[in-house]
C-alpha cells in the first residue's frame, strides 16, 4: 500500500508484463537515466527507490521489477499483493506480448488492491517500423479496463518520466482515507480517470 505523512507519500509500484517487453529498461531509464542495449533476464523480482517532488506531495516509490518468464508467474503475487501502482507492459511489436498484458491485466482486476493506480505502458515505441499493435488497440483496451495508457520508449526516454509522474499524480486521490480507526469507505464512485487522449 501508500503510506502518507506530511504530504510524504511511500507507494509500492509493481512491474508486470512479459518477458523481453522492456520492464527492467523501463525502470533503469527511470531511476538512473541508462539503457543497456542487451538487458540482462530478470530472475524472481529486483527492487529500486525512486523519489519524485510534485507541487504538492514528495512520492517516494518502492519499484518491483518482475521477471516475465512464465516460471516465476506464481511469485507474482507476492510482489504486487498491497501494491499502490502497476505498470503493465507490453511490447507494440508483439501481439503475444499484448495478450499476455491483457492476462495480467484480468489478474489484478480479480486479486489485486481495488484502489490500484494502474498503467498500461506499450513500449519499444522507437520500433515503430516493426510496430504490430497500434496505439488505438492499446488505448481502447486501457479505457475499456479503468487504466492509463502510454506509449514509451525505454530506449528513447519517451514517455518514460511522464508515466512515473502521472501515477505519482494519480496516487493520493487512489488511496483510501487515513482513519486511526480503520479504513473509511468512500460513499460516492471513484472518479472517472481520464486517459491520454490517444483514442480521441
Amino acid at each position: 500500500m501508500a503510506a502518507i505523512g506530511n504530504n510524504n507519500i511511500n507507494a509500492k509500484l509493481v512491474l508486470l508484463g512479459d518477458m523481453g517487453a522492456g520492464k527492467s529498461s523501463l525502470v533503469l531509464r527511470f531511476v538512473k537515466g541508462q539503457f543497456l542495449e542487451f538487458q540482462e533476464s530478470t530472475i524472481g523480482a529486483a527492487f529500486f527507490s525512486q523519489t519524485l517532488a510534485l507541487n504538492d506531495a514528495t512520492v517516494k516509490f518502492e519499484i518491483w521489477d518482475t521477471a516475465g518468464q512464465e516460471r516465476y508467474h506464481s511469485l507474482a503475487p507476492m510482489y504486487y499483493r498491497g501494491a499502490a501502482a502497476a505498470i503493465i507492459v507490453y511490447d507494440i511489436t508483439s501481439t503475444e506480448s499484448f495478450e499476455r498484458a491483457k492476462k495480467w491485466v484480468q489478474e489484478l482486476q480479480k486479486q489485486g488492491n481495488p484502489n490500484m493506480v494502474t498503467a498500461l505502458a506499450g513500449n519499444k515505441a522507437d520500433l515503430e517500423d516493426k510496430r504490430k499493435v497500434t496505439a488505438e488497440e492499446g488505448c481502447t483496451y486501457a479505457e475499456e479496463n479503468g487504466l492509463f495508457f502510454m506509449e514509451t520508449s525505454a530506449k528513447t526516454a519517451t514517455n518514460v518520466n511522464d508515466m512515473f509522474y502521472e501515477i505519482a499524480r494519480r496516487l493520493p486521490r487512489a488511496l483510501p482515507a487515513q482513519n486511526p480507526t480503520g479504513m473509511v469507505l468512500a460513499d460516492k464512485p471513484p472518479e472517472r480517470l481520464q486517459t491520454s487522449s490517444c483514442c480521441a
